[in-house]
Protein backbone atom coordinates (compact mmCIF):
# COMPACT_ATOMS: atom_id res chain seq x y z
CA UNK A 1 0.00 0.00 0.00
CA UNK A 2 2.74 2.35 0.67
CA UNK A 3 4.60 2.02 -2.39
CA UNK A 4 1.13 2.07 -4.27
CA UNK A 5 1.32 5.42 -2.64
CA UNK A 6 4.51 6.67 -3.59
CA UNK A 7 4.13 5.79 -7.16
CA UNK A 8 0.84 7.40 -7.60
CA UNK A 9 2.35 10.88 -5.65
CA UNK A 10 5.50 10.74 -8.57
CA UNK A 11 2.93 10.79 -11.22
CA UNK A 12 1.33 13.63 -9.53
CA UNK A 13 4.75 15.43 -9.80
CA UNK A 14 5.59 14.65 -13.19
CA UNK A 15 2.09 15.63 -14.57
CA UNK A 16 2.59 18.85 -13.40
CA UNK A 17 6.35 19.75 -13.99
CA UNK A 18 5.92 20.30 -18.08
CA UNK A 19 4.13 23.80 -17.01
CA UNK A 20 7.14 24.54 -15.15
CA UNK A 21 9.54 27.21 -16.71
CA UNK A 22 12.09 25.61 -18.92
CA UNK A 23 14.68 28.80 -19.14
CA UNK A 24 15.44 28.91 -15.73
CA UNK A 25 18.39 26.31 -16.23
CA UNK A 26 20.29 28.40 -17.97
CA UNK A 27 20.56 31.31 -15.96
CA UNK A 28 17.53 29.44 -16.24
CA UNK A 29 17.66 28.68 -13.53
CA UNK A 30 19.84 30.24 -14.79
CA UNK A 31 14.89 27.17 -10.60
CA UNK A 32 6.79 31.31 -2.94
CA UNK A 33 4.52 31.05 0.44
CA UNK A 34 3.91 28.87 4.16
CA UNK A 35 6.31 27.80 5.57
CA UNK A 36 5.41 24.19 6.42
CA UNK A 37 5.15 21.29 4.74
CA UNK A 38 2.06 20.34 3.93
CA UNK A 39 3.18 16.87 2.46
CA UNK A 40 5.07 15.35 5.08
CA UNK A 41 2.36 13.42 7.31
CA UNK A 42 1.24 11.50 4.11
CA UNK A 43 4.39 10.40 3.24
CA UNK A 44 4.74 8.11 6.06
CA UNK A 45 5.44 9.92 9.30
CA UNK A 46 3.03 7.30 11.53
CA UNK A 47 0.05 9.60 10.33
CA UNK A 48 -3.16 8.15 9.40
CA UNK A 49 -4.10 9.11 5.92
CA UNK A 50 -7.53 11.59 6.13
CA UNK A 51 -10.00 11.82 3.63
CA UNK A 52 -10.69 14.90 1.78
CA UNK A 53 -8.83 17.96 2.70
CA UNK A 54 -7.61 16.44 5.79
CA UNK A 55 -7.06 17.50 9.42
CA UNK A 56 -3.83 18.53 11.20
CA UNK A 57 -2.36 15.54 12.55
CA UNK A 58 -0.19 16.52 15.74
CA UNK A 59 2.98 18.17 14.07
CA UNK A 60 1.10 21.39 12.36
CA UNK A 61 1.00 20.02 8.73
CA UNK A 62 -1.76 19.18 7.01
CA UNK A 63 -2.10 15.41 5.25
CA UNK A 64 -3.53 15.70 1.86
CA UNK A 65 -5.31 13.41 -0.55
CA UNK A 66 -3.72 12.97 -4.09
CA UNK A 67 -6.04 10.34 -5.37
CA UNK A 68 -7.82 11.44 -8.38
CA UNK A 69 -11.29 12.81 -7.86
CA UNK A 70 -13.88 12.61 -11.11
CA UNK A 71 -13.33 11.99 -14.63
CA UNK A 72 -9.92 13.40 -16.18
CA UNK A 73 -9.89 16.52 -17.54
CA UNK A 74 -9.68 17.11 -21.01
CA UNK A 75 -6.07 18.86 -21.85
CA UNK A 76 -5.88 22.43 -22.97
CA UNK A 77 -5.73 24.37 -26.08
CA UNK A 78 -3.52 26.84 -24.18
CA UNK A 79 -0.82 24.20 -23.72
CA UNK A 80 -0.79 23.44 -27.35
CA UNK A 81 -0.46 27.19 -28.32
CA UNK A 82 2.61 27.64 -25.79
CA UNK A 83 4.07 24.64 -27.71
CA UNK A 84 3.42 26.01 -31.05
CA UNK A 85 4.98 29.09 -30.09
CA UNK A 86 8.03 27.81 -28.43
CA UNK A 87 8.52 25.75 -32.05
CA UNK A 88 8.20 28.71 -33.94
CA UNK A 89 10.47 30.54 -32.16
CA UNK A 90 12.52 27.83 -32.44
CA UNK A 91 12.31 27.82 -36.22
CA UNK A 92 12.26 31.53 -36.55
CA UNK A 93 15.96 31.84 -35.00
CA UNK A 94 17.59 29.01 -36.60
CA UNK A 95 16.28 30.89 -39.89
CA UNK A 96 17.73 34.42 -38.79
CA UNK A 97 20.90 32.31 -37.95
CA UNK A 98 20.97 30.78 -41.71
CA UNK A 99 19.90 33.88 -43.58
CA UNK A 100 22.92 35.65 -41.47
CA UNK A 101 25.76 33.19 -41.20
CA UNK A 102 25.45 30.62 -43.95
CA UNK A 103 23.36 32.30 -47.02
CA UNK A 104 26.81 33.80 -48.01
CA UNK A 105 28.64 31.07 -50.90
CA UNK A 106 31.11 28.96 -49.30
CA UNK A 107 30.71 29.65 -45.76
CA UNK A 108 30.57 25.78 -45.20
CA UNK A 109 34.26 25.61 -46.69
CA UNK A 110 35.52 28.23 -44.17
CA UNK A 111 33.77 26.80 -41.61
CA UNK A 112 35.34 23.74 -42.08
CA UNK A 113 38.88 25.38 -42.33
CA UNK A 114 38.44 27.69 -39.76
CA UNK A 115 37.59 24.26 -36.86
CA UNK A 116 40.66 22.37 -38.35
CA UNK A 117 42.91 25.66 -38.16
CA UNK A 118 41.74 26.47 -34.66
CA UNK A 119 42.07 22.52 -33.18
CA UNK A 120 45.35 22.30 -35.08
CA UNK A 121 47.34 25.38 -34.05
CA UNK A 122 47.34 27.89 -31.66
CA UNK A 123 43.57 27.58 -30.80
CA UNK A 124 44.04 24.43 -29.29
CA UNK A 125 44.95 25.77 -25.79
CA UNK A 126 42.13 27.35 -25.26
CA UNK A 127 40.04 25.21 -26.37
CA UNK A 128 41.72 22.17 -23.98
CA UNK A 129 41.14 24.81 -20.84
CA UNK A 130 37.69 25.56 -21.48
CA UNK A 131 36.82 21.73 -21.94
CA UNK A 132 38.99 21.47 -18.62
CA UNK A 133 36.27 23.75 -16.92
CA UNK A 134 33.29 21.87 -17.62
CA UNK A 135 33.75 19.64 -14.07
CA UNK A 136 34.06 22.78 -12.40
CA UNK A 137 30.87 24.24 -14.20
CA UNK A 138 28.76 21.25 -13.23
CA UNK A 139 30.63 20.58 -9.76
CA UNK A 140 29.29 24.14 -8.84
CA UNK A 141 25.92 23.09 -10.13
CA UNK A 142 25.67 19.95 -7.96
CA UNK A 143 27.40 22.22 -4.93
CA UNK A 144 24.33 24.27 -5.33
CA UNK A 145 21.94 21.16 -5.33
CA UNK A 146 23.28 19.41 -2.60
CA UNK A 147 22.78 23.04 -0.49
CA UNK A 148 19.22 22.46 -1.37
CA UNK A 149 18.84 18.94 -1.23
CA UNK A 150 20.17 18.87 2.41
CA UNK A 151 17.52 21.15 3.56
CA UNK A 152 15.30 18.17 2.95
CA UNK A 153 17.13 15.12 3.40
CA UNK A 154 20.43 15.97 5.69
CA UNK A 155 22.32 12.90 5.03
CA UNK A 156 22.18 14.19 1.31
CA UNK A 157 25.46 13.84 0.16
CA UNK A 158 27.91 15.25 -3.07
CA UNK A 159 28.06 12.62 -5.26
CA UNK A 160 24.13 11.79 -4.92
CA UNK A 161 23.66 15.89 -6.50
CA UNK A 162 26.30 15.53 -8.81
CA UNK A 163 24.54 12.12 -10.34
CA UNK A 164 21.22 14.00 -9.83
CA UNK A 165 22.51 16.88 -11.85
CA UNK A 166 24.08 14.95 -14.89
CA UNK A 167 21.25 12.62 -14.88
CA UNK A 168 18.87 16.19 -14.59
CA UNK A 169 20.98 16.86 -17.79
CA UNK A 170 20.66 13.78 -19.92
CA UNK A 171 16.96 13.47 -19.14
CA UNK A 172 16.43 16.91 -19.94
CA UNK A 173 18.55 17.34 -23.39
CA UNK A 174 15.27 16.43 -25.15
CA UNK A 175 12.40 16.31 -23.05
CA UNK A 176 9.49 18.86 -23.50
CA UNK A 177 10.61 22.27 -20.97
CA UNK A 178 13.39 20.36 -19.67
CA UNK A 179 11.03 18.10 -17.42
CA UNK A 180 13.93 15.77 -17.09
CA UNK A 181 15.92 17.82 -15.34
CA UNK A 182 13.27 18.56 -12.34
CA UNK A 183 12.48 14.60 -12.72
CA UNK A 184 16.10 13.40 -12.34
CA UNK A 185 16.36 15.76 -9.18
CA UNK A 186 13.55 14.68 -7.37
CA UNK A 187 13.55 11.20 -8.09
CA UNK A 188 16.53 11.02 -6.82
CA UNK A 189 15.34 12.07 -3.11
CA UNK A 190 13.43 9.77 -0.82
CA UNK A 191 9.56 9.20 -1.68
CA UNK A 192 8.26 11.45 1.24
CA UNK A 193 9.89 14.74 0.46
CA UNK A 194 9.30 14.81 -3.69
CA UNK A 195 6.94 17.47 -3.93
CA UNK A 196 8.89 19.64 -1.97
CA UNK A 197 11.82 19.06 -3.81
CA UNK A 198 9.95 20.48 -6.99
CA UNK A 199 9.73 24.11 -5.15
CA UNK A 200 14.11 23.04 -4.06
CA UNK A 201 15.05 22.85 -7.89
CA UNK A 202 13.01 25.85 -8.50
CA UNK A 203 15.13 27.94 -6.05
CA UNK A 204 17.68 26.95 -7.61
CA UNK A 205 16.69 27.57 -10.78
CA UNK A 206 15.82 31.02 -10.41
CA UNK A 207 19.51 31.80 -8.58
CA UNK A 208 20.62 31.40 -11.84
CA UNK A 209 18.48 33.28 -13.57
CA UNK A 210 18.94 36.27 -11.36
CA UNK A 211 23.07 35.93 -11.46
CA UNK A 212 22.38 36.17 -15.66
CA UNK A 213 19.76 38.57 -15.40
CA UNK A 214 21.61 40.82 -13.11
CA UNK A 215 25.28 40.77 -15.47
CA UNK A 216 23.42 40.23 -18.36
CA UNK A 217 21.49 43.44 -17.51
CA UNK A 218 24.86 44.97 -17.26
CA UNK A 219 25.68 43.76 -20.37
CA UNK A 220 23.08 45.08 -22.40
CA UNK A 221 23.04 48.31 -20.69
CA UNK A 222 26.69 49.07 -22.14
CA UNK A 223 25.40 48.55 -25.71
CA UNK A 224 22.32 50.54 -25.08
CA UNK A 225 24.11 53.51 -23.78
CA UNK A 226 27.20 53.25 -26.07
CA UNK A 227 25.62 52.41 -29.30
CA UNK A 228 21.92 53.14 -29.05
CA UNK A 229 21.70 56.13 -26.78
CA UNK A 230 25.16 58.20 -27.14
CA UNK A 231 24.48 61.62 -27.07
CA UNK A 232 21.02 61.58 -24.71
CA UNK A 233 22.63 61.70 -21.69
CA UNK A 234 19.01 62.12 -19.90
CA UNK A 235 17.90 58.90 -21.54
CA UNK A 236 20.96 57.10 -20.39
CA UNK A 237 19.82 58.22 -16.78
CA UNK A 238 16.75 57.26 -17.16
CA UNK A 239 17.70 53.83 -18.90
CA UNK A 240 20.07 53.31 -15.91
CA UNK A 241 17.88 53.72 -13.16
CA UNK A 242 15.03 51.43 -15.05
CA UNK A 243 17.92 48.33 -15.05
CA UNK A 244 19.04 49.20 -11.75
CA UNK A 245 15.08 48.70 -10.79
CA UNK A 246 14.70 45.33 -12.54
CA UNK A 247 18.01 44.04 -11.22
CA UNK A 248 16.01 44.97 -8.02
CA UNK A 249 13.03 43.19 -8.44
CA UNK A 250 14.57 40.21 -9.90
CA UNK A 251 16.00 39.49 -6.65
CA UNK A 252 12.31 40.01 -4.51
CA UNK A 253 11.28 36.55 -5.28
CA UNK A 254 14.31 35.17 -4.11
CA UNK A 255 14.62 37.19 -0.63
CA UNK A 256 10.95 37.54 -0.12
CA UNK A 257 9.53 34.40 -1.85
CA UNK A 258 6.20 34.72 0.35
CA UNK A 259 5.45 37.86 -1.39
CA UNK A 260 5.45 34.89 -4.66
CA UNK A 261 3.43 33.09 -3.25
CA UNK A 262 0.83 35.19 -2.46
CA UNK A 263 0.97 36.33 -6.54
CA UNK A 264 0.28 32.88 -7.35
CA UNK A 265 -3.26 32.29 -5.19
CA UNK A 266 -3.77 35.65 -6.82
CA UNK A 267 -3.57 33.91 -10.69
CA UNK A 268 -5.55 30.91 -11.05
CA UNK A 269 -3.48 29.33 -13.49
CA UNK A 270 -0.82 29.38 -11.36
CA UNK A 271 -2.60 28.48 -7.95
CA UNK A 272 -1.90 24.82 -8.38
CA UNK A 273 2.01 25.31 -8.34
CA UNK A 274 1.58 26.98 -4.82
CA UNK A 275 1.65 23.36 -2.83
CA UNK A 276 4.66 22.51 -4.73
CA UNK A 277 7.04 25.88 -3.99
CA UNK A 278 5.72 26.13 -0.30
CA UNK A 279 8.72 24.85 0.81
CA UNK A 280 10.79 27.98 -0.41
CA UNK A 281 10.15 30.42 2.60
CA UNK A 282 11.79 27.72 4.57
CA UNK A 283 15.17 28.17 3.57
CA UNK A 284 17.36 30.74 5.80
CA UNK A 285 18.99 33.89 4.21
CA UNK A 286 22.28 32.21 4.83
CA UNK A 287 21.67 29.21 2.42
CA UNK A 288 19.99 32.23 -0.18
CA UNK A 289 23.34 34.03 0.01
CA UNK A 290 24.91 30.87 -0.61
CA UNK A 291 23.20 29.48 -3.29
CA UNK A 292 23.20 32.84 -4.99
CA UNK A 293 26.60 33.13 -4.59
CA UNK A 294 27.31 29.42 -6.19
CA UNK A 295 25.13 30.40 -9.06
CA UNK A 296 27.19 33.72 -9.37
CA UNK A 297 30.44 31.51 -9.45
CA UNK A 298 28.72 29.17 -12.29
CA UNK A 299 28.05 32.08 -14.43
CA UNK A 300 31.64 33.47 -14.15
CA UNK A 301 32.54 29.92 -15.11
CA UNK A 302 30.72 29.52 -18.33
CA UNK A 303 31.35 33.28 -19.02
CA UNK A 304 34.99 32.78 -18.82
CA UNK A 305 35.08 29.14 -20.96
CA UNK A 306 33.08 31.25 -24.01
CA UNK A 307 35.58 33.99 -23.75
CA UNK A 308 38.28 31.32 -24.54
CA UNK A 309 36.57 29.83 -27.07
CA UNK A 310 36.03 33.39 -28.78
CA UNK A 311 39.62 34.09 -28.64
CA UNK A 312 40.51 30.25 -30.11
CA UNK A 313 38.66 31.02 -33.15
CA UNK A 314 40.17 34.41 -33.66
CA UNK A 315 37.82 37.11 -31.94
CA UNK A 316 39.67 40.03 -30.84
CA UNK A 317 37.47 42.43 -29.21
CA UNK A 318 38.62 44.13 -26.41
CA UNK A 319 37.61 42.82 -22.82
CA UNK A 320 35.70 44.96 -21.36
CA UNK A 321 33.02 44.98 -24.56
CA UNK A 322 33.32 41.50 -25.02
CA UNK A 323 32.49 40.32 -21.44
CA UNK A 324 29.42 42.48 -21.94
CA UNK A 325 28.61 40.71 -25.17
CA UNK A 326 28.83 37.50 -23.36
CA UNK A 327 26.63 38.64 -20.67
CA UNK A 328 24.01 39.70 -22.96
CA UNK A 329 23.89 36.68 -24.74
CA UNK A 330 23.17 34.82 -21.91
CA UNK A 331 20.45 36.92 -20.86
CA UNK A 332 18.99 36.99 -24.70
CA UNK A 333 19.13 32.93 -24.27
CA UNK A 334 17.72 32.55 -20.83
CA UNK A 335 15.01 35.11 -21.62
CA UNK A 336 13.95 33.40 -25.27
CA UNK A 337 11.51 30.07 -24.76
CA UNK A 338 12.59 26.99 -25.99
CA UNK A 339 11.71 23.52 -26.23
CA UNK A 340 14.56 21.61 -25.03
CA UNK A 341 18.40 21.97 -24.77
CA UNK A 342 18.71 20.77 -28.34
CA UNK A 343 16.45 23.44 -29.81
CA UNK A 344 18.89 26.22 -27.62
CA UNK A 345 20.70 25.78 -30.44
CA UNK A 346 20.22 28.95 -32.35
CA UNK A 347 19.09 31.11 -29.79
CA UNK A 348 22.65 32.00 -27.96
CA UNK A 349 23.96 31.94 -31.69
CA UNK A 350 22.15 34.56 -33.02
CA UNK A 351 22.48 36.76 -30.50
CA UNK A 352 26.23 36.49 -29.89
CA UNK A 353 26.91 36.82 -33.66
CA UNK A 354 24.54 40.22 -33.27
CA UNK A 355 26.52 41.57 -30.44
CA UNK A 356 29.83 40.52 -31.57
CA UNK A 357 29.01 41.95 -35.02
CA UNK A 358 28.36 45.59 -33.36
CA UNK A 359 31.75 45.48 -32.05
CA UNK A 360 33.14 44.76 -35.43
CA UNK A 361 33.99 41.29 -35.41
CA UNK A 362 32.65 38.39 -37.99
CA UNK A 363 30.23 36.27 -37.39
CA UNK A 364 31.82 32.82 -38.85
CA UNK A 365 34.02 32.73 -35.52
CA UNK A 366 31.67 33.64 -33.01
CA UNK A 367 29.15 30.91 -34.06
CA UNK A 368 31.52 28.43 -34.29
CA UNK A 369 32.52 29.69 -30.82
CA UNK A 370 29.66 29.32 -29.67
CA UNK A 371 28.47 25.89 -30.80
CA UNK A 372 31.57 24.62 -29.24
CA UNK A 373 29.94 26.00 -25.90
CA UNK A 374 26.79 24.00 -26.41
CA UNK A 375 29.03 21.35 -27.14
CA UNK A 376 31.32 20.84 -24.25
CA UNK A 377 29.09 21.92 -21.82
CA UNK A 378 25.52 20.69 -22.63
CA UNK A 379 26.23 17.93 -25.43
CA UNK A 380 29.39 16.10 -23.76
CA UNK A 381 28.42 16.03 -20.03
CA UNK A 382 24.69 14.27 -21.33
CA UNK A 383 26.28 12.02 -22.58
CA UNK A 384 28.22 11.13 -19.59
CA UNK A 385 24.76 11.25 -17.86
CA UNK A 386 23.76 8.23 -19.53
CA UNK A 387 26.43 5.84 -17.74
CA UNK A 388 24.47 6.80 -14.18
CA UNK A 389 20.82 6.11 -15.43
CA UNK A 390 20.40 2.67 -14.42
CA UNK A 391 21.13 4.20 -11.29
CA UNK A 392 18.40 6.34 -10.49
CA UNK A 393 16.63 5.77 -7.16
CA UNK A 394 12.94 5.73 -8.60
CA UNK A 395 14.74 2.69 -10.78
CA UNK A 396 16.29 0.87 -7.69
CA UNK A 397 13.00 1.19 -5.92
CA UNK A 398 11.08 -0.39 -9.03
CA UNK A 399 13.63 -3.53 -8.72
CA UNK A 400 13.38 -4.24 -5.28
CA UNK A 401 9.64 -3.86 -5.48
CA UNK A 402 9.69 -6.68 -7.98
Amino acid sequence: MVRAQRLHVDNVVLEHLHSLPAHLNDGVAHNLGAGVDAHDDFFGRGQPLQGGGGKGTGNGHLSQSYAPGGPPRPPRRGKLWVTLGKIGITLLTLGLLYHAVFAAPDTAAAWRRLVAATLSGAGRGPVLAALALVPLNWGLEAWKWQRLARHLEPSHSYWRSLRAVLLGLTLGFATPNRVGDYAARILELHARRRLDAVGAVFLGRYAQLVATVLAGGAGLLYFILAFYLRGYPAAQVGVGLAFGLGGALALLPLYRSRLLLALLVLVRPLRRFRRYLAIMPTYSAGTLHAVLGISGLRYAVFCGQFLLLLHAYGVRAAPGPALAAVAGTFLFKSLVPSLNALADVGVRELSATHLFGLLGQPALPVLSASLSLWVINIALPSALGLLWLPGLRVLREGRVGR
